[in-house]
C-alpha cells in the first residue's frame, strides 16, 4: 500500500513542498516554513519520484517544458473543471479570471477561489490565470511572498516585460 509522503525541495523561486502518494503527485506547498515536512525523528527524508524531479528541473530550466505528470487532485467538480481548463493554457500566455469563468459558464470569483484551491500549482498553471487589470492573487495572496512567486514564474515564462514591488506589466518579454 503506498503512504502519502512529503519533503522540502529548494528551487530557482524558492523553496517548494511537494506530497505525493507512490508515483502520483498530490500537492506542491509554495514558500513552506524551513520546518515544514520534516522526516520522523531518526529518519531520512524521503527522496520524491524522479520523474517528478526531472519535470520540476526541467521547467526551471526551459519553461516550455510540458507536464504530464499522473496528478491526485481532490476537489469539487466545479474546481476539476478550472484546474482542467489551466492546464490548456500554454506557457508564455495569460488568461483572465473572467475569460475562464465565461467559458465555463461561470463566475470570476468562483474561478479564483478555485485557483486558490489548487493543490498543484505550477503544474497546474493557476499563476497564468490574472485580472483583468493586472496580476491578481496567486494561493490566496495578494500582495506578498506568493503574489512575488507568481511574478517569478511569469518572467521566467516571458509573460512580463518587468516587474517591480509595486507594478508588473504583462506582454511579451522583450527581445534580449
Amino acid at each position: 500500500m503506498c503512504h502519502d509522503a512529503q519533503c522540502l525541495i529548494e528551487t530557482p523561486i524558492g523553496r517548494l513542498g511537494l506530497h505525493w502518494r507512490g508515483d502520483v503527485l498530490t500537492g506542491i506547498d509554495l514558500d513552506p516554513p524551513p520546518t515544514a515536512h520534516p522526516p520522523p525523528s531518526g529518519c531520512e527524508p524521503p527522496r520524491p519520484p524522479q520523474a517528478i524531479m526531472d519535470q520540476l528541473d526541467a521547467y526551471f530550466h526551459t519553461p516550455e517544458t510540458h507536464f504530464d505528470l499522473p496528478l491526485g487532485l481532490t476537489g469539487t467538480a466545479f474546481q476539476q473543471r478550472v484546474w482542467a481548463l489551466l492546464r490548456t493554457i500554454p506557457v508564455g500566455q495569460t488568461r483572465t479570471y473572467g475569460e475562464i469563468a465565461r467559458e465555463l459558464g461561470s463566475a470570476a470569483r468562483a474561478v479564483g477561489q478555485a485557483c486558490r484551491a489548487n493543490p498543484c500549482p505550477i503544474v497546474v498553471p493557476c499563476h497564468r490565470v490574472v485580472g483583468r487589470h493586472g496580476l491578481g492573487g496567486f494561493a490566496g495572496d495578494r500582495t506578498g511572498r506568493r503574489l512575488a512567486i507568481k511574478r517569478r514564474l511569469l518572467e521566467h515564462e516571458g509573460v512580463l516585460r518587468y516587474s517591480t514591488p509595486t507594478d508588473s506589466t504583462l506582454g511579451p518579454a522583450p527581445a534580449p
